[in-house]
């Protein structure tokens, strides 16, 4: 899988309209934390009981359409659960898969929070929240 930072997928994003960006994490994290401008939600896995959406990937390949070489680009909170879901794609065929590294709200710092590092929403990039 194809590791892409968070200024480089939104580069992607400008010159490849046709390409999907799918930010995997759970509802409440997409709504109310917050997610890219233009990505489309699909949980990779979800509360209360946080196990694999088992129609990920039949998802995705419904929002992909005819054939499974549309660029794919997934994102989460830090970059750990996209790459998983990334693999599973992978795995059911398609052929370009991105995974964001850094995720939506970037690495840990010392103090154990998040956007202070590294990220989307660190990085600038456009985003919205309910």
């Amino acid at each position: 899988m194809k590791q892409i930072t968070p200024t480089e997928a939104y580069a992607f994003l400008q010159a490849n309209p046709s390409a999907l960006l799918i930010d995997v994490r759970s509802e409440i994290e997409y709504l109310f934390v917050g997610h890219p401008v233009g990505a489309i939600h699909v949980s990779w896995n979800d509360g209360p009981d946080w196990e694999v959406n088992p129609h990920f990937v039949g998802e995705v390949r419904k929002l992909v359409g005819n054939g499974d070489q549309r660029p794919i680009l997934l994102i989460c909170r830090s970059g750990n659960r996209s790459e998983t879901a990334g693999q599973a794609l992978i795995d059911a065929g398609f052929g370009q898969v991105f995974n964001v590294q850094h995720g939506f709200e970037g690495d840990l710092d010392d103090n154990h929070h998040r956007n202070s590092l590294s990220g989307w929403r660190f990085d600038g990039l456009p985003w919205q929240q309910c």
